[in-house]
């Protein structure tokens, strides 16, 4: 990353636009926000399932940040976030010109829809309600961004196993849900697509810098086993899920 564009105040975690060495812009999810190195885990991985399940989400690259980066910014508070972030981060290509969905203004096919819920109940994705729906529209096609608050499961590592095969509960509030009329076919169809190989190439992608730290004494080959695990688990008993959500959509229409 060369330059520290502006910070995007609509996040509690402070995201950034920067410029990168590549001339484009990004939308750059700083490590030393918030949950820290867990939600660029949970954007990586999420977002990831999503394009591999051909839903459209920005390029999600690595950013490395040096001490350098963002030294001219006045904001103390900016510059407390960059001096904590320094080292991989991760970043999104910025869509220019996309507006945020409104499911007023803009109706989701029920195919679309069903697909994008069972993503969010796959993962345990809670950021995509009509408060905020964390959907743009760019080009008159619906993208996917910010999946930092997904797989929540990481933060209580103890009983992985037991929510693996949770209904999601907070899917009667997705603002996707009245339209998703086509749940079980959509679980068919990503349950094929999601073999374990997959899914294991992956999570292969979350890089041992976001893995080890003080508060764990796992190993990050080990973490990343139980995130393998934890989807390898939800997927065969998607089901669970897929019935919960269209319970939930019954009780809405």
């Amino acid at each position: 990353m060369t330059r520290y564009a502006k910070p995007l105040r609509e996040g509690g975690s402070l995201p950034a636009l920067v410029e990168a060495d590549d001339d484009f812009l990004y939308v750059l999810k700083f490590r030393g926000a918030g949950q820290g190195t867990k939600a660029l885990i949970a954007e990586l991985v999420a977002g990831e399932i999503a394009r591999l399940l051909g839903l459209r989400v920005p390029e999600i690259v690595f950013a490395m940040l040096d001490s350098a980066f963002g030294r001219t910014e006045p904001d103390e508070e900016i510059q407390d976030l960059l001096r904590a972030s320094e080292g991989l981060n991760l970043a999104l290509h910025y869509l220019s010109g996309s507006i945020t969905f409104d499911p007023l203004v803009t109706t989701v096919d029920a195919k679309l829809a069903s697909q994008i819920v069972w993503l969010d109940c796959l993962i345990t994705n809670v950021d995509r309600t009509a408060r905020n729906t964390n959907m743009l529209i760019w080009h008159k096609q619906l993208w996917l961004i910010d999946h930092g608050a997904a797989l929540y499961f990481h933060h209580s590592w103890d009983n992985w196993e037991v929510q693996s095969k949770r209904p999601f509960a907070q899917v009667k509030d997705h603002v996707l849900l009245p339209q998703a009329t086509e749940l079980y076919t959509v679980d068919t169809e990503f349950r094929q697509i999601l073999t374990p190989k997959v899914i294991q190439s992956i999570v292969s992608l979350v890089p041992d810098e976001w893995l080890t730290n003080e508060s764990t004494s796992e190993s990050a080959d080990e973490q990343r086993a139980v995130y393998f695990q934890f989807l390898k688990a939800r997927l065969a008993s998607s089901e669970i899920f897929v019935n919960a959500a269209t319970d939930a959509r019954n009780a809405l229409v």
